[in-house]
């Protein structure tokens, strides 16, 4: 295949559904390992941050979605609107340029939705102790002063000049993308318009500073009222009513890539059963075909596992749940279609099992589940490789890898 590693590290674009790097495709194989910029605060815990990106680099993974948010939490990277902890800051800037060492991009998030490192409820806390009226935490998306805290911290973060590279977050090639925020919701109106509202004012003023990256929402993927025919893919009937709108959401001008989850444990049943992967299935191919026909975008599919504390859990589930993932974008990326990759969560190193949430990979620990990352990446590494975009999958001819990049069994 010959050696990759020389080509110009430059920034992730999309044509069309696929996204490209130096005019060739790249299709992605990642991972979640959201508390790197935390355990890079502190010189003990520092090591972890190469440890991870070391490991994902050894079976091929080439981007990782991470929290580049800490709220007036412990170790809080805004302590509070506006005011910030440089160490913090500069435990970011190490995540960045580690990273770049190990040819892996990040995509990072900008804040939650839970109150996991402060998230819209830290915000609306602030509100409140600056005198505001403020009755629910979805007034993060609809208060203007909320609304500017969000802003002007987005814009602190976008011009921030790393420390270790000498390069602004905003020009720096090694960020995949923007997320505005880890899994929006608005359940105090289900109508969607007030988070539809925040969405377009935010990805608007995202790319008003930083139109080189491509930037997200950072969405479950639940559909909504503007599409009442596609509410049957929902895992639920309570997932249409919390506020986001698959189809509409991704309509607004300046989102670049569609985002979708994958939860049927906790969605659907916490005691494992084949209808885990019935539901992966038809949940991943309604947003492929969404995101080609009506949002001409690709799809990544951001967070994707099964947790160890579920009932009838095992491994040989885990590695099955995972090849029908891969499987599904395989395909996809076979026609040319809009699946455009997806992350695992979550990847942890050795030493770090007190923060395992139940869904912790440790590649060491794990070589069955290893081997099959490790396989899907060596396939997409191909086909992005062998794969020019003037080409634009049309000339059908039969190559010898297609046995290999294709094959059904996984």
């Amino acid at each position: 295949m010959g050696d990759l590693g020389d080509e110009p590290w430059t920034m992730v674009q999309k044509k069309g559904n696929q996204f490209v790097v130096n005019d060739k495709p790249f299709y992605v194989n990642g991972f979640n390992t959201y508390w790197l910029m935390v355990f890079a605060v502190d010189p003990s815990t520092r090591g972890k941050v190469s440890e991870v990106f070391q490991q994902a680099a050894s079976v091929g993974l080439t981007v990782c979605r991470t929290w580049a948010f800490n709220d007036g939490q412990w170790r809080a990277l805004q302590k509070s609107p506006s005011v910030y902890d440089e160490e913090v800051f500069k435990a970011l800037d190490f995540v960045l340029s580690e990273a770049r060492k190990y040819k892996i991009r990040l995509i990072l998030s900008l804040s939650n939705n839970w109150e996991g490192y402060g998230g819209k409820a830290q915000y609306v806390k602030w509100g409140k102790e600056a005198g505001l009226n403020l009755t629910s935490d979805d007034d993060f998306f609809s208060h203007p002063t909320l609304r500017s805290y969000y802003k002007a911290n987005v814009k602190t973060v976008l011009n921030r000049v790393n420390t270790f590279t000498n390069i602004t977050y905003k020009e720096d090639p090694t960020i995949f993308a923007w997320e505005l925020m880890n899994e929006p919701r608005c359940t105090s109106d289900p109508t969607g318009d007030k988070l539809q509202s925040w969405i377009q004012e935010m990805t608007v003023y995202v790319k008003s500073m930083d139109p080189k990256h491509l930037l997200e929402i950072g969405l479950e993927g639940f559909y909504g009222p503007s599409t009442p025919d596609k509410v049957k893919f929902n895992p639920n009937t309570y997932a249409q009513q919390v506020g986001t709108d698959f189809i509409r959401n991704h309509l607004a001008l300046g989102v670049d890539f569609a985002s979708v989850h994958i939860y049927a444990d906790s969605w659907i049943s916490q005691s494992i059963t084949d209808a885990h992967l019935d539901f992966t299935k038809s949940w991943m191919q309604a947003h492929i075909e969404d995101s080609e026909n009506y949002l001409g975008m690709p799809v990544v599919f951001g967070e994707f596992g099964v947790s160890s504390k579920d009932n009838g859990y095992n491994s040989s589930f885990r590695d099955t749940l995972i090849s029908t993932v891969y499987k599904i974008l395989l395909n996809s990326t076979k026609k040319g279609g809009s699946g455009a990759g997806s992350l695992l969560w979550q990847l942890f190193p050795d030493g770090a099992d007190y923060m395992d949430d139940g869904y912790a990979i440790v590649l060491s620990k794990s070589p069955s589940t290893s081997n099959v990352i490790a396989l899907q990446s060596t396939r997409l590494m191909m086909f992005n490789s062998m794969c020019a975009w003037n080409c634009r999958w049309s000339c059908h001819k039969k190559h010898p890898l297609d046995a290999f990049l294709f094959h059904d069994d996984l």
